[in-house]
């Protein structure tokens, strides 16, 4: 299935993606998309739906986060080895762990707020993993068990405040906006192997990522497996996943970052797509 919540900021109604592509709502079914409706119990209950029956979502349509509720907002670093390369960092040993603030979680083509005074905003396409029951001290055999589905992010990014102003990445992660999630939540069983999924991001029109998950260096069953041994994953949290190369960052000969009336757009296989207009801040 594809989820996902339709309206307008903070009165997101939830809804779906039926057979041809069409927008349904969800809402006399399910109160929203949180942590208890996308639990195996809560699929199960909107797999068993005959969608012909559901009523169709009418008029323009603004995408919210596909997931309401997240209480945690976790993300991985360097993992795919040619981003660490182009980064000048060395390949992680293990998971490169930081957090995303969940104040930061908007829908996936709401404008992006560029930070008073920044110089160094970039981008990041990444594969967001959305827990779909408690994990804790879990094995990486059992760890996808654990998954309910999978969604696109930008991983926007502040690098001055990222890696020039103290030790911890989480300042330069989490500002307002920072968190694209969306357009859908795309439940386990119809993504398949999270392994085999290219993805994308161009900025004005020009390629800047081609990648494949392929690539990373710890797979989804290895980062919940690892994050479990020392913290509760709780259904509706947001695991972003690292991204490949091509971020403003390791542009050549040069890094560049994004400015006021740039526009992203992204997309990974199965996942859907986003698009986000980067604005000055007021």
């Amino acid at each position: 299935m594809k989820l996902c919540r339709t309206g307008e900021a903070g009165q997101e109604s939830p809804a779906l993606v039926d057979a041809d592509g069409r927008l349904r709502d969800l809402s006399a079914h399910v109160a929203d998309l949180d942590g208890t409706a996308i639990g195996p119990d809560g699929l199960a209950r909107l797999a068993a739906i005959d969608t012909a029956t559901l009523p169709l979502v009418e008029g323009p349509v603004r995408y919210g986060p596909p997931v309401a509720g997240t209480r945690q907002f976790v993300a991985i670093g360097l993992n795919y080895a040619d981003h660490a390369a182009e980064s000048n960092l060395p390949i992680p040993e293990e998971p490169v762990v930081f957090n995303k603030w969940v104040s930061c979680i908007q829908g996936p083509n709401d404008p992006v707020i560029i930070p008073f005074d920044s110089r160094k905003t970039d981008w990041e396409v990444e594969l967001g993993v959305v827990i779909g029951t408690t994990a804790h001290r879990v094995s990486e055999a059992d760890a996808l068990a654990h998954v309910a589905g999978y969604c696109v992010i930008n991983d926007v990014s502040e690098r001055e405040w990222q890696t020039e102003r103290g030790a911890t990445w989480d300042k330069g992660k989490g500002f307002p906006t920072f968190g694209p999630v969306g357009p859908w939540l795309v439940t386990a069983d119809e993504v398949g192997d999270p392994q085999a999924l290219s993805m994308w991001l161009d900025v004005n029109g020009v390629r800047k990522q081609d990648g494949s998950t392929q690539t990373m260096i710890f797979t989804v069953a290895q980062i919940v497996a690892y994050l479990s041994q020392f913290m509760t994953l709780l259904p509706g949290d947001i695991i972003t996943t690292g991204t490949p190369p091509g971020v403003g960052l390791g542009q050549k000969p040069e890094p560049w970052y994004l400015k006021p009336g740039d526009v992203v757009a992204l997309g990974i296989d199965k996942l859907g797509e986003q698009r986000q207009s980067f604005v000055a801040a007021n």
